[in-house]
């Protein structure tokens, strides 16, 4: 078995991922004409070529104009199906997904309509797929705390539906401890909690995370190698970091793949994940991500076995769902006796 066979079928978690960040140009199209909505594009290939983005910002931009496409529960459901279908076939047995409800509140989209999609199709996932999940609502950081704690009560009526808030869009000028009070009464609510932090932000920002809003694991995280204490913090108390190193290329954190710091955390015993954020924006799923880092710091099977073992860890899952997941990792890593004394 080849090293990308390998990558492909190795049994993992995916922690880090934005629903509405899966719109393929075709089905962004499939959409907007069973929609009737106008979309300022004239084919696929013209939509692909604007996915060059300098920086977070200029990524939301169209991130959020695709979004407008999404008007009925079945438009979820269909966008939502298509993810699970395209991670079955890269072996991914469990995803934690992000979505963004007030990217379609705004619009005059209802909560219900929304989340009710995405759970039909996760549900389905489970019993046709067997790829179980949890679901993570985040807040729009470049809007208002007040809005994320209207967000907040709109969803309580669905709160058996969904497991973690969390905290996403422009990290710049938007620090974690705006939204303390919110993360607050999610967590009096039941809500585990979650936060992008420490991607365009200072490490600051990740401690806010962990200090004001209390979460259970950090996405992105990748400056907090610029902070010695931070990293000891981090690794003391193996607070996971969810990292999706396509994604830090495409919006220029890091000049290239090589230039990435995901090796240097990993040699410092950080709980690192590997994800994809926004495939349909950023140049490949989980299994592209994991190759292209594979690629760029020669990674040995130990080291994406142990990759692959972390996002089962940092998962949301419980004690045994963990354990019989790491239990089928183990037997694939046996089976194929790629990995000497990795597996006790």
């Amino acid at each position: 078995m080849s090293t990308q066979e390998f990558i492909r079928n190795i049994p993992k978690a995916e922690l880090h991922l934005h629903l509405e960040g899966t719109l393929e140009p075709e089905l962004m199209f499939e959409f907007a004409s069973r929609n009737n909505v106008p979309i300022p594009y004239r084919s696929v290939e013209e939509l692909r070529q604007a996915y060059r983005f300098s920086d977070l910002h200029s990524f939301l931009k169209i991130y959020y104009q695709a979004t407008a496409v999404l008007l009925r529960e079945q438009d979820f459901y269909d966008l939502t199906w298509a993810y699970l279908s395209k991670i079955y076939s890269q072996k991914v047995r469990h995803a934690e997904v992000f979505f963004d409800p007030q990217a379609h509140t705004s619009r005059g989209i209802s909560f219900e309509t929304v989340i009710s999609g995405i759970h039909r199709a996760l549900s389905d996932g489970k019993e046709i797929l067997n790829i179980s999940s949890r679901l993570i609502m985040c807040f729009l950081r470049h809007l208002p705390a007040e809005a994320a704690m209207e967000t907040l009560q709109q969803a309580l009526p669905f709160k058996e539906w969904i497991c973690a808030v969390g905290l996403d869009s422009d990290e710049l000028g938007n620090p974690p401890e705006k939204f303390g009070t919110v993360f607050d009464e999610a967590r009096k609510e039941g809500f585990l909690t979650v936060a992008h932090a420490g991607e365009e932000g200072p490490p600051a920002f990740i401690r806010q995370a962990v200090e004001r809003l209390r979460v259970k694991r950090i996405d992105h995280g990748v400056r907090c190698m610029e902070d010695v204490q931070l990293v000891e913090e981090l690794r003391a108390k193996q607070i996971p970091l969810t990292v999706c190193p396509l994604s830090n290329v495409k919006l220029r954190v890091f000049r290239d793949i090589t230039a990435h710091i995901i090796k240097q955390m990993m040699d410092a015993s950080l709980c690192v994940t590997v994800n994809s954020d926004d495939p349909a924006y950023f140049g490949g799923y989980i299994a592209e991500n994991y190759m292209a880092v594979q690629q760029a710091f020669h990674l040995s099977e130990s080291d994406i076995y142990t990759l692959a073992k972390n996002s089962f860890h940092a998962s949301f899952l419980s004690k045994e769902e963990k354990q019989a997941y790491l239990s089928e990792l183990d037997r694939f890593v046996s089976s194929h006796a790629l990995i000497e004394n990795v597996v006790a």
